[in-house]
């Protein structure tokens, strides 16, 4: 694994063995008027673990390749295998039906069993699976109006042989490659969940473009697909369901309206490849900028590392600063009253400040209260925790 010179140092150790840096011998309190604004300047965007995505790019202009991309992000990890198919539940389709466009090649298959049947044309414009007064799951089509086709002893999945399919939702229709399918919320309960069940590759094609710039290096874009390949798998078996979101709280998926030439190349040109660590898919979280520093995770591989390749001239998060009114504070843990002073207990001990605000105190006229420094950035929506402040009256 490359590694760059200036890793070595005391602070870098220090995280690698997990331990919390110390705070800002000097300056980590902070005195608030009573109407003040309170000035927050900081460093990168998201949590910081894993690989920096401004930082990909700014390594693949430097001339590395995607493996020694994912090398620097992930140390310690191997590299591995991974294919097979993911089960991702659509959260835009909050109707308690499965319904879809008709199109040519439309197939329904009876999940208790059985081969997939043709669905006739029969001047549908739609189809759907949808709970009937009968308990069973109705198969119907529409014409001037909603007609029954068939029920279903199980659930309904719909098929198109391989084309993709159009889900109609409350906001909208949206394509997506591989099978659809209505499934109970809960035992009993007739409310119907959709989830899209496809090949892992066709999954990533949907998700690639949304977490990083297709029209970005190739060597970014192919290692994002890598990273994201690598998260799907880890979270195909951790999950209770082994089933993705297509949310921010898993990787953001918009299926197959969302792809683009470009990132489906990446996807196709490092199609099965994964890190793994013990052998099994590792867990390769990725945020948007490091700042400079990647922050320790929950696991070896995620260390916090030095990180030369974030800072270039197209990321306009390495560096940011945002002003908020004394008020806002007070707003947010209204405990303390008139805010008078904000103190910074705890920091990971890496760059500028001391690096990444690990713990918080804020003081008013009424009370304290202690907070984590991701919960400081939770609540007043900031880009990330590794902040410092600046006060003046208002």
């Amino acid at each position: 694994m490359r590694l760059h010179s200036r890793l070595v140092t005391a602070l870098s150790v220090l995280a690698l063995v997990g331990l919390p840096g110390p705070a800002e011998a000097a300056g980590d309190t902070w005195t608030v008027p009573a109407s003040a604004w309170v000035t927050i300047s900081g460093h990168g965007y998201g949590h910081g673990h894993g690989m920096s995505q401004y930082g990909a790019e700014g390594a693949a202009r430097s001339g590395l390749t995607h493996r020694q991309i994912l090398d620097f992000y992930y140390p310690g990890t191997e590299w591995g295998r991974a294919s097979g198919r993911v089960t991702v539940l659509i959260s835009a389709d909050t109707s308690d039906d499965l319904e879809v466009v008709a199109r040519p090649g439309l197939s329904i298959r009876d999940t208790a069993g059985g081969d997939p049947v043709t669905l006739p044309a029969k001047g549908a414009s739609r189809w759907r699976v949808a709970v009937a007064p009968n308990g069973l799951n109705r198969v119907s089509f529409k014409t001037d109006h909603w007609r029954r086709w068939r029920d279903l002893r199980g659930e309904g999945e719909f098929y198109a042989g391989g084309d993709p399919i159009t889900l109609v939702t409350p906001s909208g229709d949206r394509a997506y490659r591989g099978r659809l399918r209505a499934v109970a919320v809960a035992p009993g309960s007739t409310a119907r969940d959709t989830v899209n069940d496809l090949a892992m590759d066709s999954y990533l094609k949907g998700v690639v473009p949304l977490e990083i710039p297709a029209s970005w290096s190739t060597e970014a874009v192919r290692a994002q697909a890598v990273a994201a390949r690598t998260y799907a798998s880890f979270e195909r078996i951790n999950r209770a369901d082994g089933r993705l979101c297509d949310t921010t709280s898993c990787q953001v998926y918009g299926g197959y309206g969302a792809e683009h030439p470009a990132s489906n190349a990446a996807v196709d040109a490092t199609a099965r490849k994964i890190l793994t660590h013990g052998g099994a898919p590792a867990f390769t979280q990725f945020a948007s900028s490091s700042g400079g520093w990647t922050s320790a995770g929950s696991v070896p591989y995620l260390a916090a590392i030095e990180d030369p390749y974030d800072d270039w001239a197209g990321n306009p998060v390495h560096d940011w600063t945002t002003r908020l009114a004394d008020t806002a504070i007070e707003r947010a843990w209204p405990k303390v009253g008139d805010l008078t002073r904000l103190t910074v207990t705890r920091r990971d001990g890496n760059g500028d400040w001391g690096g990444r605000v690990a713990s918080l105190t804020i003081t008013g006229t009424t009370g304290s209260v202690v907070v984590s420094g991701d919960t400081f950035r939770s609540v007043l929506g900031l880009r990330s925790t590794w902040l410092t402040f600046r006060v003046t009256k208002r």
